[in-house]
């Protein structure tokens, strides 16, 4: 297993842990994980913990947005935590238009906002 990368299903969320500079591999690896997981719904809710992550290329947030480009079936509902200012930036050129809230050094807040409505 990469260290650089956990995902795992914490009740109605999938955490993803993301340590170190990333990679489009990684991204790639990342992606597959969290929809392997999300089989079977039609909202994933997925919770990026980047407090760990450093700042990679701006070529590693446009892969993430091609990955999310092919993604059709299952709507994703994603909260990003980061550090500082420059990774909210590159998760906001990461994740585009999509469904995504980006959070600074508040894991409670993003899992609020992702868990709001919820029975």
């Amino acid at each position: 297993m990469n260290d650089q990368l956990t995902v795992q299903v914490s009740g109605p969320l999938i955490v993803v842990q993301l340590r170190g500079v990333p990679t489009p591999e990684l991204l790639g690896e990342c992606q597959a994980q969290v929809l392997a997981l999300t089989q079977g719904v039609q909202v994933a809710k997925v919770l990026y913990d980047a407090r760990e992550m450093a700042a990679p290329p701006v070529d590693v947030p446009w892969a993430q947005r091609q990955l999310d480009e092919g993604v059709s079936k299952t709507h994703l509902r994603r909260a990003i935590v980061v550090p500082n200012s420059r990774l909210a930036f590159l998760a906001r050129l990461a994740f585009g238009a999509g469904d995504y809230r980006v959070f600074y050094d508040d894991i409670d807040a993003a899992t609020h906002w992702l868990t709001e409505g919820d029975a």
